[in-house]
């Protein structure tokens, strides 16, 4: 831990910057040229940053450029999720050194999938020659409802495999591998990630939404995630879109969001569609259309699939709606989308904004920006990492 308030300071401002001079650290901190020197002295000589040339003159001496340590330490940051799990190892400077992913399948129980992680990160150190020591610890970010806390996952639903509940995560990581493991919902470190990766625009107000199994947001105000008196990530599967709707696995609310917009919901519809007697390109797949799976879908999307592009169509219209709610009580300046449907057809991403700014109350004089994020699938993992840096310089 970095200890004082404007060390602190100078140790964000390099790490959000990249590469800083010392003549902006003495504009930008308010220190004098001896308390800041003494101050990157210390940095410098604890690990946390190094030297990085000199700049350009302007007129006098070159200035010193001072960069964040990357050898300081590393950090590993996992993601599990119910299609898939990822481990991940960087560097202090976030570069990806390894990365390690596995299909989650009916035998992939808590157990089975703890282990193989604790022994795949023992394997990514051995072969990169550290030991646990150099290690600052391991992020989770992972399906809720979860407690942050204790480090528990407590009954989330849809996992393919049995166990899935009141898991210890972090206490299971932290004996075998003997450094720290933090635990959020993979809503929130995805938007820790995304919010890194574009850290140079200074946006205030950040939504983070993922459709995939089930929806699941984030939100993000002056640089920190908004937590509720519970754990929230779900919570956005269940605003109502019409009252005497359908609902799924027979639980929630009826018409609820995700009824309408995620996997499950379209897994639903083209069985429901294909023993109506719709043609489509899905019956060549698979003459059974209850093992019509979400696999099937992106493969006939690819083939432009008439059933499946209408399907894909209106799920994007319902979602754009239900984003528009969203927009006009928390007027968010950025929304960032992500998940396996949302990626699924560039078409899907552009239906649904345009429905949501269609419905915005305050437009145009309210603008937002949509983005499908830059880290794709490693947003999870890689904001579990940058939770766990982020300890270092809390102020």
């Amino acid at each position: 831990m970095i200890n004082g308030r404007k060390s602190k300071e100078i140790y964000e401002h390099i790490r959000k910057h990249g590469v800083v001079s010392k003549i902006e650290l003495l504009e930008k901190s308010g220190l004098t040229g001896s308390t800041l020197t003494r101050t990157l002295e210390e940095l410098t000589n604890q690990g946390f940053i190094a030297e990085a040339g000199f700049g350009e003159s302007t007129g006098g001496r070159r200035p010193i450029l001072y960069t964040i340590n990357s050898d300081y330490a590393y950090v590993f940051g996992l993601d599990i999720s119910r299609i898939y799990s990822k481990l991940m190892l960087f560097d202090m400077q976030m570069n990806r050194l390894e990365a390690k992913r596995w299909v989650m399948t009916e035998q992939t129980t808590p157990q089975v999938l703890l282990e193989e992680i604790a022994a795949e990160a023992e394997a990514m150190l051995l072969k990169r020659g550290l030991t646990g020591d150099r290690v600052l610890g391991m992020g989770i970010g992972a399906v809720g409802p979860l407690d942050r806390e204790s480090g528990v996952l407590l009954d989330p639903l849809h996992f393919p495999a049995p166990g899935w509940t009141q898991v210890h995560v972090t206490e299971f990581l932290e004996q075998r591998l003997g450094f720290p493991v933090m635990l959020d919902n993979g809503a929130n470190t995805a938007l820790i990630g995304e919010s890194w990766s574009d850290r140079g625009r200074d946006y205030r107000h950040l939504l983070y939404v993922h459709v995939g199994v089930g929806l699941r947001s984030a939100m993000m105000t002056g640089g920190h995630v908004v937590y509720g008196a519970v754990d929230m990530e779900g919570s956005i599967g269940q605003m109502i879109i019409q009252t005497d709707g359908p609902r799924l696995w027979g639980q929630g609310n009826y018409g609820a969001l995700e009824s309408y917009v995620s996997i499950p919901a379209l897994e639903q519809q083209a069985r429901s569609r294909l023993k109506q007697g719709r043609d489509s390109a899905l019956q060549r797949m698979e003459r059974d259309p209850d093992l019509i799976h979400f696999a099937h879908l992106q493969q006939a999307l690819q083939e432009n699939d008439p059933l499946t592009v209408e399907l894909f169509t209106q799920a994007a219209t319902y979602f754009g709606i239900g984003l528009s709610n969203l927009l006009n009580i928390l007027h968010p300046e950025k929304v960032i989308l992500g998940g396996a449907v949302i990626g699924s057809h560039p078409g899907f991403f552009h239906i649904a904004t345009r429905a949501a700014i269609q419905r915005t109350y305050y437009y145009p004089k309210y603008q937002v920006v949509f983005s499908q994020g830059s880290l794709g699938d490693d947003a999870l993992a890689a904001g579990a990492a940058l939770m766990v840096i982020n300890r270092l310089s809390v102020v």
